[in-house]
């Protein structure tokens, strides 16, 4: 699946929450018409409460402030009383699927909305893995998380608006909130404001199912050089597995960045069974270990790339609603890849 590429954007990397906040608050403050800001986890700490301030504000001075979090990753970490503040001060506030029942296990609970995006005017956009939580807010004494987003400047964020306003308008119709469903009539600048080429990707269950495992694919498939892949929470299917042994097999580098500590220990030793066939077919692994890796990226052949929330497990390729920025830009990928051979090292 190739994707729809749109030119003429500009896009920064941001590596970890140390880049992303700071950059997130001040589009936050700048916003004159609206903002979307979706997340998977909003936490209740320094960093959560900075972007809630400057949520409020926005929403005080009249802008449209929209905000999705999910009902499983917020569960524990999001107090009830956030949402109400948030409500009090103006922001349009909702759940993605609220309910959540261990006894009753059934596939479609497991469908989250796993994506992290955040959208201001319909001219800048945020795509990445990186939630609404502080980077140092992991178990023990340890470095920051190891993550990124990107800030998007151009014609794709029309698009994100375009994404964003979907699927909070969906959300809010199921909740009985139709009076909350976003306006289109706010129009999107999709001017060009850079040259860079690049799409969004996402996955849903119902018309984008595969399009990001697909367009991962593809990109391994045409690889004659290297591969390079930074992900979490790596289990990935028979299709994807043999696409990486066949590039090794044909002489491509294929260098896999993996979470070295122990996060979930079922997963975690999934992944690890794994590990024997990749080798023996010549592909590099190695585990991240200095904190927790939360990252999922990749630069293959130097010139292709892509930033999200997707991981390469049947969480993300099957189930949840995810978001992935992919770019055809040798600058950006150089700048990344450079990032994750510092990791590497």
């Amino acid at each position: 699946m190739t994707p729809s590429m749109v030119g003429g954007n500009r896009l920064t990397l941001l590596r970890s929450g140390r880049e992303y906040f700071p950059t997130l608050e001040d589009a936050i403050r700048s916003a004159q018409k609206e903002i979307f800001l979706e997340a998977y986890i909003y936490a209740d700490d320094g960093t959560a409460r900075r972007i809630t301030r400057a949520l409020l504000g926005a929403a005080g001075r009249g802008v449209a402030v929209h905000v999705l979090v999910d009902g499983f990753g917020s569960r524990d970490l999001m107090p009830p009383e956030l949402g109400e503040r948030l409500l009090l001060g103006g922001v349009k506030f909702l759940v993605f699927r609220p309910k959540v029942r261990w006894f009753h296990f059934r596939r479609r609970r497991l469908r989250r909305m796993h994506r992290k995006i955040a959208v201001v005017d319909g001219r800048v956009g945020f795509v990445g893995g990186i939630n609404i939580i502080d980077d140092m807010n992991t178990p023990g004494q340890m470095p920051p998380r190891y993550d990124f987003a990107v800030r998007v400047e151009g014609p794709l964020a029309a698009v994100m608006r375009e994404h964003a306003e979907k699927l909070w308008s969906r959300v809010a119709w199921v909740n009985l909130r139709r009076r909350w469903r976003a306006s289109r009539q706010v129009a999107s600048d999709a001017r060009p404001v850079g040259s860079q080429q690049a799409a969004l990707l996402v996955r849903d269950n119902v018309q984008h199912r595969a399009d990001i495992e697909e367009a991962y694919l593809e990109a391994i498939e045409q690889a004659r050089e290297e591969i390079i892949l930074a992900n979490a929470y790596f289990f990935p299917g028979k299709r994807f597995r043999r696409a990486l042994v066949d590039a090794a097999q044909r002489g491509v580098r294929v260098v896999l960045l993996l979470q070295g500590r122990v996060e979930y220990a079922l997963l975690h030793y999934a992944s690890r069974a794994l590990y024997g066939m990749l080798l023996d077919a010549g592909v590099e692994i190695h585990e991240y270990h200095r904190s927790f890796l939360h990252a999922k990226v990749a630069v293959i052949d130097g010139h292709w790339s892509t930033v999200g929330s997707s991981n390469i497990d049947p969480f993300s390729l099957m189930l949840a609603r995810e978001a992935n920025v992919v770019a055809l830009d040798r600058t950006f990928a150089a700048e990344l890849g450079l990032a994750l051979r510092q990791a590497l090292k």
